[in-house]
């Protein structure tokens, strides 16, 4: 295909991944945070910033929404820089790579938003997936520095 440069696409691409793994170190940080705070049931250090315990609830899930929007959105410039460039999908383990983060990223959210003391069996699902998700995002973050590679002249 005779296209110009996707050069900016993959630009995008690298700061949104960037934000994605920062986001995952956030949410880690405050899920240790909220953690504490109920099994202390004293309030977090920070409570005149983030408004006491609720406020540690609602910094982790703007952070979550935030991480998921950069999923999807690296999930569409893959999708269609790898269609623009090559003209087709499933030139490397990048692809499947990429989908099972993006499967364990809507996992988490979706378990997040079952946790409740009737559901016993969110809170694990939920940092089980979170723990995994490591994973995928080491697995994701090597594929696409090979895929990187490629693309540069």
């Amino acid at each position: 295909m005779n296209l110009p440069s996707f050069l900016w696409l993959w630009k995008i691409a690298a700061w949104s991944m960037g934000l994605s793994l920062l986001a995952y170190l956030l949410l880690a940080v405050t899920g240790f945070w909220m953690l504490r705070v109920r099994t202390s049931g004293s309030p977090p250090f920070f409570s005149p910033i983030t408004g006491g315990r609720g406020g540690v609830r609602s910094l982790h899930y703007t952070i979550g929404i935030s991480m998921i929007s950069l999923v999807l959105l690296l999930l569409a410039i893959g999708i269609v820089g790898t269609l623009g460039h090559f003209g087709s999908l499933g030139h490397s383990s990048h692809l499947v790579a990429g989908l099972i983060v993006v499967v364990l990223v809507l996992l988490s959210a979706v378990s997040a938003t079952q946790i409740s003391a009737s559901r016993p069996w969110a809170r694990p699902l939920h940092i089980g997936t979170n723990i995994v998700l490591f994973v995928g995002f080491a697995w994701v973050s090597l594929t696409g520095w090979i895929v990187v590679q490629k693309y540069l002249p």
